[in-house]
């Protein structure tokens, strides 16, 4: 097991806001995958509920099948006021960990996990739309580079919906409901995790999405990722019995915590989560809106929860966390490592 960089779930302080030509949300597409004249375009029609297929077993019986995780929501919505400068220029979700954007490692993830849309949180103050775009162009200049990191959304739908008012998770969550029917990711935008550290040439996404979609096959239950962490009371930390979760308290006194298993921004929420969010309100819960609804599931039909082994958590949400985050990914990197302990032995040494 590892520590994590102190990850936090991203703030949200915007202005009210309707988007790009007076919407909310809107479906965005490279070029590579749609004509441009889709940009900017919203449906007036409801979701489609996604088809339940059923399979022939040997004996004859029909087994109903999973839904299948289509959907991903990337939660980038929150200004991000302890990376300031920067992050007033340049969303935090963007910022490169050495030398690749923190929100394309989460959109290859999302898409490895086998979804076709992603849903991203935005606020009026950010512009992610260089990276949602084609850039296909670029492949010229550098095609030693991976062409997924080039253009991260290439083989997936992309969706911008802005929360307008700062209303945490849950509320972050809520803004693209109307656009997702079924099960669906969640991935905070200021939270990687990986399981290994691969180059640009040669890109392997990370399988905590993976993960827990391969669980609720399994299951049909929600769940959740869990890194151990040295200092639980800084995180949601909860208890297991096998891989049900029996407890879950928000950054709890140190001789309170349940473990030291805390929440690492993976999540994967089941159909019924719009019902809940109305069920356990924000003017109830505030911020802990996602707190009461993963209790609610722990309750009642069961929330799982999945370990990450030998998974490295990194935070783009302060420059201390940052700064560690870039060193220790470099050292893992294979292109990086020698130059960089190198160079590290000099400097301590003067």
């Amino acid at each position: 097991m590892v520590s994590p960089m102190s990850p936090i779930e991203p703030e949200v302080k915007v202005a009210s806001f309707q988007g790009p030509f007076g919407e909310r949300s809107v479906n965005v597409k490279p070029t590579k995958i749609a004509p441009a004249t889709a940009i900017g375009f919203q449906s007036t029609l409801p979701p489609m509920p996604p088809p339940r297929g059923v399979t022939l077993e040997s004996h004859g019986a029909i087994v109903e099948q999973m839904a299948a995780v289509e959907d991903a929501i990337i939660v980038a919505g929150g200004l991000g006021s302890r990376m300031l400068p920067a992050s007033g220029m340049v969303p935090k979700e963007s910022l490169p960990l050495v030398d690749i954007p923190a929100i394309s490692h989460l959109a290859r993830e999302a898409s490895h996990a086998g979804v076709k849309r992603i849903h991203i949180i935005s606020s009026p103050a950010k512009d992610f739309s260089s990276i949602i775009a084609d850039n296909s162009e670029l492949e010229n200049i550098r095609k030693d580079i991976d062409s997924n990191l080039i253009s991260p959304f290439n083989d997936v739908d992309v969706q911008v919906h802005i929360q307008s008012v700062a209303r945490g998770l849950g509320d972050a969550i809520n803004c693209a409901l109307h656009s997702i029917s079924g099960p669906f990711l969640v991935l905070l935008g200021d939270n990687i995790v990986l399981d290994n550290y691969s180059t640009p040439s040669n890109y392997i996404p990370s399988n905590a999405s993976k993960l827990l979609v391969d669980n609720f096959q399994q299951n049909g239950l929600p769940c959740v990722g869990l890194i151990a962490v040295e200092d639980p009371q800084n995180y949601g930390v909860v208890s297991l019995n096998g891989n049900r979760i029996t407890t879950i308290i928000e950054k709890p006194n140190p001789e309170q915590a349940p473990s030291n298993l805390a929440l690492c921004g993976r999540y994967l929420f089941t159909e019924d989560t719009a019902t809940l969010l109305k069920n356990y309100s924000f003017e109830d819960h505030g911020e802990l809106q996602s707190i009461a609804i993963q209790k609610h599931w722990m309750n009642n039909n069961g929330l799982i929860g999945v370990e990450y082994e030998n998974f490295k958590w990194y935070d783009s949400g302060n420059p201390k966390s940052w700064i560690r985050s870039q060193i220790d990914y470099a050292l893992n990197r294979e292109d990086l490592a020698d130059d960089l302990i190198g160079f590290i032995s000099k400097i301590t040494q003067r």
